[in-house]
């Protein structure tokens, strides 16, 4: 699977955005696709996850009520709709194929290569 995160950029406080993440390949190979974060300085951080055939997500406490993990499968593609950003929010955003077995990052594979998030106060 190949993954390809688009979308970031620099918006304000309170502000919305929406990242995509395109997947090519042997993407019935993965159960879903996961995104992450990383700020300056700090660990990767789990944001979310979506099932490709059932939709269902699970989401960290973090972003949960903010964040919407959604996917077009026709277009093997999965989003990230942010709302209500905040400044902590600044980050880069990974998308990741998703094994099924856990939200760790072992359970993570074919990084995307990241977009930038800015969020300003």
């Amino acid at each position: 699977v190949q993954l390809q995160a688009s979308g970031g950029g620099l918006v304000q406080a309170g502000g919305s955005l929406r990242l995509s993440c395109a997947a090519s390949g042997r993407t019935f190979s993965s159960h879903g696709m996961g995104w992450f974060r990383q700020a300056p300085g700090k660990e990767r951080e789990f944001v979310g996850t979506i099932n490709w055939n059932s939709g269902s997500t699970v989401y960290s406490n973090s972003v949960k009520g903010r964040f919407t993990i959604s996917r077009d499968n026709a277009k093997n593609t999965v989003y990230l709709q942010m709302n209500s950003l905040k400044p902590e929010d600044t980050a880069v955003y990974y998308c990741a194929a998703w094994s099924g077995s856990g939200y760790s990052v072992p359970n993570f594979q074919s990084w995307g290569q990241g977009t930038l998030v800015t969020v300003s106060s």
